[in-house]
């Protein structure tokens, strides 16, 4: 089966093709079809199944890329996933940002229901493996709701839990040694707003990061606090960054509870905490899987593989 696709705008289409035609090698890979470009149009052949999908989707890149102004490798892949779950597309739940033509939306089941979690409740657990989004939808939201002047501050904490290397041994003072524990905090944020505003509000008090012991003995009223990380926490710490909510505040705690790095004899304060709470009303617990994940195609993958390598231990 072929099908002509007529581009909307011939003067994006290096943003639509991507770096060296990389979004069309993509959806050549991810779907098994042949694009070929003529002018202002694509050729699509292939399946008629996967001809028909890639249509749409390329459909949707379009309207992507006119609608926020670029279309990254990352955007490519999560319409690929998601027509290939038919999860959230045409989702009401658009997460509005800082950054200019920036929306950001849920790309699965799962994620849309995080989102919808998360404006419901004051406190949300959310567990899942790498690359799900739990970190930067939360992130988004807690944006999102400072732009509307929903709250006033934003609080964002990780514990610095060593994975495997010794904190102490690395160079610099203590807030040289942090950094790279906070780093993918700082990463989402310079996502949704440019980096003049996020230093400006650093400076200001409006958005904190710091490394979670720095929580202790705050109240903090009409704010989101995101707890990151939040399986390498210790019972302790968990109780005292949940007893930090304030009044007008909404709290996220997310975390991977297969890559806890807490010495084997230590439970893990996330673990423990959805345990005891999860039935209280008002408290939301996701549990976001390898199906949610919108990373490289290959981040699935990988995750797979190791998940399947850990049941075969145990049986």
């Amino acid at each position: 089966m072929e099908v002509k696709i007529q581009l909307d705008s011939a003067d994006k289409q290096l943003e639509l093709f991507g770096p060296s035609d990389s979004h069309l090698r993509l959806l050549r890979q991810s779907l098994g079809v042949q694009i070929t470009a003529r002018k202002s149009n694509l050729i699509v052949t292939g399946k008629e199944r996967d001809v028909n999908r890639a249509a749409e989707i390329i459909d949707k890149m379009q309207r992507r890329l006119i609608k926020r102004g670029s279309l990254s490798a990352s955007d490519v892949n999560a319409l690929i996933t998601k027509g290939g779950r038919g999860a959230a597309a045409g989702s009401s739940e658009a997460i509005t940002v800082y950054a200019q033509k920036r929306v950001i939306e849920p790309n699965t089941k799962g994620q849309l229901k995080y989102v919808e979690t998360m404006l419901a409740n004051d406190l949300t657990f959310c567990i899942g493996p790498a690359g799900t989004g739990k970190t930067y939808l939360a992130v988004a939201i807690a944006v999102s709701m400072l732009k509307k002047k929903q709250i006033r501050r934003i609080v964002l904490a990780r514990p610095a839990v060593e994975a495997g290397e010794k904190l102490g041994f690395l160079p610099g003072d203590i807030q040289a040694k942090v950094n790279p524990y906070l780093r993918p905090l700082f990463d989402a944020l310079e996502d949704m707003m440019d980096f003049a505003q996020m230093r400006k509000f650093m400076e200001l008090d409006i958005i904190e990061i710091i490394p979670l012991a720095f929580m202790r003995g705050r109240t903090l009223n009409e704010a989101v606090i995101i707890c990151d990380e939040a399986q390498n926490t210790s019972p302790l710490q968990m109780l005292m960054v949940l007893t930090r909510l304030g009044h007008g505040s909404k709290m996220i705690v997310t975390g991977d509870i297969t890559q806890i790095d807490l010495p084997a004899s230590q439970k893990s304060g996330m673990v423990e905490a959805i345990e005891i709470l999860r039935r209280i009303k008002g408290i939301g617990c996701v549990e976001l899987t390898q199906q949610d994940i919108v990373r490289h195609r290959l981040v699935q993958n990988i995750v797979r593989a190791y998940k399947k390598k850990a049941k075969a231990k145990v049986s």
